[in-house]
């Protein structure tokens, strides 16, 4: 019978492909004036693929094998999965799941309008039928769990509102008093030796160096420009990843492109033989996102990293010669509250997730309402960041994952950021990280976090994949004693 669900699985796969493709253009190359057509035959398509995912011979079978003990762990897994999403699409209609992918479609082009524009009240109905909309599905789902507790363990296999609650007070403990202390102490860092004018060219001619020497090869990836980066797999041999370029800020392209080769690698190195099946589409967020954060933060702005490729920086931008290595990676690391959260430094990024970690689990309990949350945004900016929300293009319009009704995925990024400590330290211990960095050598250690995370997919959960990664479940420490050690160095704190 497992031949049943493979077959009815690679329909899925042929669905997927064409709505994953479609959504790719839509954020990138895809003219406005064409979106209300567009997402009328995406929605479509969408409701086709609820057909397809909802068969109920389907379902009977899976209900059947579950109860087959011969089944391999493979088999297992990917029944208890399939069960999983059967029963939370059949919680709604086939009519409330076209009406909720209409909705998402709709809001994102309305938030897109509205961040250019800073028209928070434009987006604000939108938002509120979002939330709204979400704890009716959440409802259905299952109603003996709260809302957010579900849509937290959909983000992250195994995470609820108390697991979080206590990784966010350790921020707020150890992290946040440290954000202060940083930040009296501005005049240690001087950001100001990489100011200039980066011609654009010679920006893409760069960064397309630097995917190069991640591993990132032409051959399967594909990269373009979008309002917020972010990566797309098609296929393991399809990967599409954007970025986003200032002509000031050198620094704005080169680390959410390094950032989205993370991800488009993890995809990339996921075994041929889990390719088109559930486990190389479900892989969990804060897994994925310690590899996006790997790439960026530990590796990327290690000093290493960058005695091999300052010197192509600097023959593509003649001023930089007067900036010594030191300086560079001193500045490249260094730390002051900011408005945007896709901009901020390792150590201020897990206070931009607070805010909205607390927004929504505020919203979902009741605590927060609904009407101007962009001043609870501002409010709450202010208090762990210490900084005062210009506009709301700078604030709560910033990211793109709300207006698709991603809830609960936020928390998932500074915990990404928390299990990418742990595996940089397990990494080391292996292999001579710095060495590999300075020789060009980056190959060996894309084989190690092949072997040791990628290759599985979400044949694993996230405790699987830690353990194997790291001989031991997580362990926030890893993260809060990696910044404290690293910025209280930088900044001279005792």
């Amino acid at each position: 019978m497992i031949n049943i669900i493979n077959e009815w699985e690679f329909k899925l796969s042929a669905y997927l492909y064409a709505l994953t493709v479609i959504g790719f253009d839509n954020h990138t190359i895809a003219s406005k004036d064409g979106a209300d057509y567009r997402n009328e035959r995406i929605s479509f398509l969408s409701g086709e693929y609820y057909n397809v995912l909802t068969d109920e011979n389907i379902y009977k079978t899976l209900v059947e094998l579950n109860k087959d003990n011969s089944l391999n762990k493979k088999d297992k897994r990917k029944v208890k999965l399939y069960l999983k999403i059967f029963k939370d699409a059949k919680a709604l209609t086939k009519e409330e799941y076209v009406e909720y992918d209409k909705l998402t479609l709709k809001a994102n082009d309305v938030w897109e309008n509205a961040r250019e524009t800073s028209d928070y009240k434009a987006f604000e109905p939108y938002l509120i039928k979002l939330f709204e909309f979400s704890k009716y599905i959440a409802k259905k789902r299952n109603s003996n769990v709260s809302a957010y507790d579900l849509f937290l363990d959909d983000y992250e296999e195994g995470m609820n509102i108390d697991k979080y609650d206590e990784f966010f007070n350790l921020i707020k403990e150890r992290i946040s008093p440290l954000v202060k202390e940083v930040n009296n102490k501005q005049d240690l860092v001087n950001t100001n030796v990489l100011n200039g004018i980066y011609n654009l060219d010679k920006q893409i001619k760069f960064n397309k160096h630097i995917m190069k020497y991640l591993g990132f090869e032409d051959s399967w990836s594909y990269s373009s420009v979008s309002v917020h980066p972010f990566t797309t797999s098609i296929s393991k041999n399809d990967i599409r990843i954007t970025t986003r370029y200032k002509e000031d800020d050198i620094l704005y392209s080169l680390f959410s492109t390094i950032h989205e080769v993370g991800h488009g690698m993890f995809e990339h190195q996921l075994s041929d033989e889990i390719e088109g099946t559930i486990f190389s589409r479900v892989v969990t967020s804060g897994i994925h996102e310690s590899q996006s954060r790997l790439f960026e933060n530990y590796l990327g702005r290690n000093i290493s990293f960058w005695k091999y490729n300052y010197p192509i920086l600097q023959k593509e931008f003649d001023f930089l010669k007067n900036v010594t290595l030191d300086d560079f990676v001193r500045s490249i690391n260094a730390s002051k509250p900011s408005f945007i959260r896709t901009e901020a430094d390792e150590l201020t990024y897990p206070l931009h997730i607070l805010v909205r970690y607390e927004i929504e689990k505020g919203v979902f309990d009741g605590s927060i309402p609904l009407d101007n949350l962009n001043e609870v945004w501002n409010s709450k900016m202010k208090e762990y960041l210490g900084v005062d929300v210009p506009n709301d293009s700078y604030g709560i319009l910033q990211d793109v994952h709300w207006s698709g009704g991603s809830f609960g995925y936020f928390p998932a990024y500074a915990l990404g950021s928390a299990y990418a400590a742990q595996i940089f330290n397990a990494m080391e211990k292996e292999l001579d990280v710095d060495n590999l960095l300075e020789t060009n050598n980056f190959n060996e250690i894309n084989k190690w976090l092949k072997d040791k995370v990628h290759n599985d997919g979400a044949l694993l959960t996230p405790k699987e994949i830690l353990i194997k990664a790291t001989n031991e479940e997580f362990n926030p420490m890893y993260y809060i004693e990696y910044l404290e050690d690293k910025y209280k160095k930088l900044y001279e704190i005792k």
